[in-house]
């Protein structure tokens, strides 16, 4: 009898020793880690160029995957509808920052950026990672995300552990980012 293998194992391995994994967003292709491994989180800034200073966006499948890393009850009752009215779907929300979330996550802010995304692959990985993940642009900083598999292995090669063979979603463009509690949009 042939057994069946998990289809999950090898992101769940890269996942757990640190790798980087590139997968679908909405828009484009994101590049993540495990949220919980600076080591991994310092690797995905260098191989971006990117500052650490901005902070980065975890994604996850539903709100509990983000509890860790969101201070729940710094949000006010009078927002918590416009909050999770907005999920699952295509917007990023600066919430309050747990204590506990640590600088190379949120960089220079007291909140953290969040998304419980709709867009199923990244969706499912989630679920099977049964964490939050990192999720930013596959691309150097400044320069155009990728949308394909290929482009994203021409451009890293084996500095990715893992990446998932899905297409990216229909939107136009990355996902907004709003504060829900100053009511205010980062980036259209």
């Amino acid at each position: 009898m042939t057994g069946v293998t998990d289809p999950w194992l090898l992101a769940k391995q890269a996942f757990s020793q640190g790798e980087l994994i590139a997968y679908p967003t909405e828009a484009v292709f994101g590049l993540g880690c495990d949220p919980r491994n600076e080591a991994a989180v310092q690797q995905l800034l260098t191989l971006k160029q990117r500052s650490p200073d901005k902070g980065l966006i975890l994604i996850a499948a539903d709100y509990s995957q983000l509890i860790d890393f969101v201070a729940d009850q710094r949000i006010p009752q009078d927002k918590r509808y416009g909050v999770f009215s907005q999920w699952p779907g295509p917007v990023t929300l600066l919430l309050p920052a747990k204590e506990t979330v640590p600088t190379w996550l949120r960089g220079q802010h007291d909140s953290i950026a969040v998304r419980v995304t709709a867009h199923e692959p990244a969706r499912q990985l989630c679920k099977a990672l049964g964490s939050a993940i990192v999720s930013t642009s596959a691309n150097l900083t400044g320069q155009p995300a990728f949308k394909t598999v290929a482009d994203v292995r021409q451009a890293f090669g084996d500095q990715i552990g893992w990446i998932m063979e899905a297409p990216v979603g229909s939107l136009a463009k990355p996902t907004q980012i709003i504060d829900p509690i100053r009511q205010t949009i980062i980036r259209e």
